[in-house]
């Protein structure tokens, strides 16, 4: 029986020095949940701020221990445990503490791993796939041929959304601050893109260029600046989803088209849901990403793969924004 677990732990908040390998005591599992030897965590931009000092973790999850995705190998049970068993792959989101050799996680938060999907493509899937499923389709209502804009379409859930909406038939719009992200976006079924750049109205005219019918939902990453130019970009009744503010936290905003095309400005995470929506937005991988992953109508993009100990480096390449697609820690 292994005695304790090796993890990166956050020592204080600071730089990407800061993450430091130690250990931790075995998990064991509640009734209801399940341990999972961890394989292969996604690296996010919650993890940089929770670092920083930035996102503090929810109540009850490790405060010094990032990572919200992982997949796995389940490998023991609390007590009433029925819908998983011991030996099954699985994949899911926590609220915290991934980078770890071990989470428990309620059974009803994961979902197993289709046949023919490895463990690596699999932790790439979780949280860039349900957020961007359940902004654009849960809160952005986006329908099948319905034309739909993702901003930093070639991040993590940039390029799920992109994918989402070539999955469900939509004219699927997405900008970049570079063309070479623009390019492989279009292979992921980009039917236009847009390089980011200029004043709001700029980008605005270029993204209308784009799409002349207007936007109907926004996949909005970015934050900012960027809501001036989706608002000035939508066709009337349109919406637009907030899920990252990288570009910062506030922004001028032209009310009067804010009215005048009854659009909604929808504001949505997943981290500190509790866990009645947890498990709901979980079951959307068991519902329609599994079963899309194993037609292979979605695809995981992962960047680069390192090990656990070089979390640091990890962090540090998110950081550049430099990457297409999810950067993974290998726990194995």
């Amino acid at each position: 029986m292994v005695i304790a677990m090796k993890v990166v732990k956050i020592r204080e908040p600071g730089g990407v020095e800061v993450l430091e390998m130690g250990d931790a005591p075995d998990l064991e599992p509640p009734p209801g949940h399940a341990r999972v030897q961890v394989a292969f965590v996604g690296v996010n931009r919650a993890d940089l701020l929770q670092r920083m000092g930035m996102y503090p973790a929810p109540k009850g999850v490790p405060s010094n221990i990032p990572g919200l995705e992982f997949s796995g190998v389940v490998d023991a049970l609390g007590e009433g445990t029925t819908e998983i068993a011991i030996g099954d792959r699985v994949f899911g989101l926590v609220g915290g503490g991934a980078y770890a050799e071990q989470v428990v996680v309620h059974e009803r938060e994961l979902a197993k791993v289709p046949d023919g999907v490895s463990d690596e493509a699999a932790a790439a899937v979780p949280e860039a796939f349900v957020t961007a499923y359940d902004a654009l389709v849960v809160r952005g209502r986006l329908a099948p041929g319905e034309r739909v804009l993702v901003h930093a379409v070639g991040s993590g859930v940039g390029t799920a959304g992109a994918q989402i909406g070539r999955a469900l038939g939509c004219f699927v719009v997405g900008t970049s601050r570079t063309e070479d992200k623009l390019e492989k976006a279009k292979k992921l079924g980009m039917d236009a893109g847009v390089v980011a750049k200029g004043s709001p109205s700029e980008l605005a005219a270029a993204i209308e260029k784009a799409c002349p019918e207007g936007i109907d939902v926004v996949l909005e990453l970015v934050g900012g600046s960027y809501v001036e130019a989706d608002v000035a970009a939508c066709a009337s009744l349109g919406r637009i989803v907030v899920v990252g503010l990288t570009g910062g936290v506030s922004c001028d905003l032209n009310l009067g088209a804010l009215l005048r095309k009854r659009l909604e400005i929808i504001g949505t995470v997943l981290r500190s849901r509790p866990l009645e929506e947890k498990i709901a937005a979980a079951s959307l991988l068991r519902r329609t990403i599994a079963p899309w992953l194993a037609q292979g109508k979605i695809r995981p993009v992962v960047d680069r793969v390192f090990p656990l100990h070089e979390a640091g480096r990890a962090h540090a390449l998110v950081a550049t924004n430099e990457t297409f697609g999810k950067v993974l820690l290998s726990v194995r």
